[in-house]
């Protein structure tokens, strides 16, 4: 047999593990081809390729983000390939499989429900006329226009199981892609939302063959490694023995991340990781979802919160690891004011990463059965986000979602943390009503349907402050230009903002540096900067609070001064404000 096993991955840098479990656990007797495309593919191409293959089984990989790209190919296939076995599998396609079946009568042949592994390997025998159909489980299919679901097959014995990261076809991408590498399945906790509550219980695979994984990964080029179980550290001792043996055996460059769940790590591990771990090794991301205590017994979700606080300033205190943190707007009985509040708790901790999200009534969810309880109304093709419940209009999650938008440009990229720090702590009430505010100024401007380059954040941060009378446009302006200059290596050639300074009055600031450069300080004088570098490599601007002072404690008092920036390359720019004779100036 032909045997094709594809999907349809968000973006070109993601590899989607569940087929190269699926290839490994059929072989040797029967040898499937991974081939992937992403959803921005045209879905004409993908079925040309597939196509050309000839396949006489092709099975799809399917999730939220890809399903409905993911129709639109099989039907394709399905009229240009008439005779091929068409098989779909994945957390999109396990649940509601009446509703699939029925949709898809005629297209596809069989669905693969739940853990696949064992399936896929007894599918394939009875295609290939060595057992019959009822002895494969886990499969579901139309007889006779009547839906026919298989019992489940026993869990895979994840010790035993094969390693998916041998592929020779995959050994050249391994520095180029996302690689997505578990150590257990399942997941402890009951969050009605998710579909990890739904099995019960938490399997690990062998530690010695993880840890051998890793190593070839590594040693292969891989760079970032990215762990999918669901809470990494639901064992203490297992975590900490995974956490020493990837400090120990690290390589330069790479980088893994984990999802954890905050509320439970102890901070003897945190101090562990501030001790020991290399800055820049390990990423977290920490679901906190809701801060209202009602919302989180409603959905079953067990948190701490002072606990997680504990944790994520931890973590944060030791310079070490970058934190993401995730919210879900549109819980049970979270109103607007409710998500403010849970909002404005997170960002108090400043994370690294705040990802706003938005909640989708997945398929086999509970919450996706008490739907009618809380007034849900919501898409019913995939993602399924809602668009309303019973406390959260529609208008609610609109501005929201204006919220998000900007909270992604301007706080999570990282390109003005000095002038948004300023302002959600110094001129807004709170940090919410700042990223609100902002966002649906943008939303009214029309920006979030045109690109931007970095100088447009700055141009349109400073076109809606101007808007406002309670802003002090003078310390934000210097704020705004902190920023700007802090990410550049090179004087840039052309500013964002109007240059203020008269080219007379420039020439003679920068006569004195020559005369005296320790007006400038020690640290400018001894790059010993002769004329032509000094007009090259350096930049003089009006600047209107205590730069020094803001330096050292973070506060800020008005004062009018000079900022003068050295650009070096490959190196962060040197800030000083050199005290200048004015009586000899223009």
């Amino acid at each position: 047999m032909k045997i094709v096993l594809t999907t349809l991955n968000a973006k070109y840098i993601h590899t989607n593990l569940a087929l190269r479990y699926l290839k490994v656990a059929a072989q040797p007797q029967f040898e499937s081809e991974i081939i992937e495309f992403t959803i921005k593919d045209p879905a004409f191409n993908i079925t040309s390729e597939l196509f050309q293959k000839k396949p006489d089984v092709i099975g799809f990989s399917c999730y939220i983000w890809n399903i409905e790209e993911t129709i639109t190919v099989i039907r394709m296939l399905r009229t240009v390939l008439p005779h091929t076995k068409i098989i779909l599998g994945g957390p999109e396609v396990s649940y509601d499989v009446h509703d699939w079946l029925r949709r898809l009568d005629g297209v596809v042949d069989y669905i693969i429900m739940g853990e696949g592994e064992i399936a896929y390997q007894q599918l394939l025998r009875y295609f290939d006329g060595e057992i019959t159909r009822d002895e494969v489980p886990n499969i579901c299919y139309l007889e006779n226009h009547k839906v026919k679901i298989h019992p489940q097959a026993p869990k895979v014995d994840l010790r035993e199981a094969k390693s998916p990261f041998r592929l020779p076809e995959d050994k050249p991408h391994l520095g180029k892609r996302i690689q997505y590498i578990e150590t257990s399945r399942g997941c402890p906790f009951s969050c009605q939302f998710c579909l990890s509550s739904i099995e019960v219980g938490v399997r690990y695979f062998n530690r010695d063959k993880v840890k051998d994984d890793i190593r070839y990964l590594m040693n292969n080029g891989a760079k970032t490694i990215k762990f999918v179980d669901r809470t990494f550290n639901i064992s203490r001792s297992y975590a900490m023995e995974m956490f020493q043996f990837l400090i120990d055996e690290h390589q330069p460059g790479v980088v893994f991340q984990f999802e954890i769940t905050a509320d439970i790590m102890r901070p003897e591990v945190i101090q562990f990781l501030n001790d020991n771990a290399p800055a820049g090794l390990f990423r977290f991301e920490i679901g906190v979802q809701s801060t209202n205590d009602e919302t989180n017994d409603l959905v079953k979700r067990r948190q701490n919160f002072e606990k997680l606080k504990r944790t994520v300033t931890m973590v944060k205190d030791g310079g070490k690891i970058d934190q993401h943190l995730d919210l879900i707007a549109g819980l049970p009985e979270e109103d607007y004011t409710s998500f403010k509040k849970t909002f404005n708790d997170v960002f108090a901790m400043r994370p690294e990463e705040l990802q706003l999200g938005f909640l989708k009534l997945l398929r086999g969810t509970g919450l996706r059965l008490q739907a009618q309880q809380f007034g849900y109304t919501y898409v019913d093709v995939a993602p399924y986000e809602i668009f309303s419940n019973n406390v959260l209009t529609f208008d609610d999650i609109v501005r929201i979602k204006h919220a998000e938008d900007v909270l992604e440009k301007y706080w999570n990229d990282h390109r003005l943390d000095h002038t948004v720090e300023y302002l959600v702590t110094t001129v807004f009430d709170t940090p919410f009503d700042f990223f609100q505010d902002f966002g649906t100024y943008w939303e009214n401007k029309g920006w979030s349907r045109i690109g931007h380059q970095l100088e447009d954040l700055f141009k349109r941060l400073l076109a809606f402050l101007s808007t406002r009378e309670d802003v002090p446009m003078a310390i934000v302006m210097s704020l705004m230009q902190l920023d700007y200059l802090q990410a550049q290596q090179f004087q840039p050639r052309k500013l964002w903002w109007e240059t203020t300074l008269p080219s007379q009055q420039r020439s003679q600031f920068y006569l004195q540096l020559q005369e005296n450069p320790l007006i400038a300080g020690e640290h400018f004088a001894n790059l010993q900067l002769n004329q032509k570098d000094l007009h090259k490599h350096t930049l003089l601007i009006p600047f209107h609070f205590d730069f020094p002072h803001y330096e050292k404690t973070g506060q800020i008092i008005p004062k009018t001064s000079y900022l003068l920036t050295y650009f070096r390359h490959n190196q962060a720019p040197l800030f000083t404000t050199p005290q200048f004779n004015h009586a000899t100036t223009y």
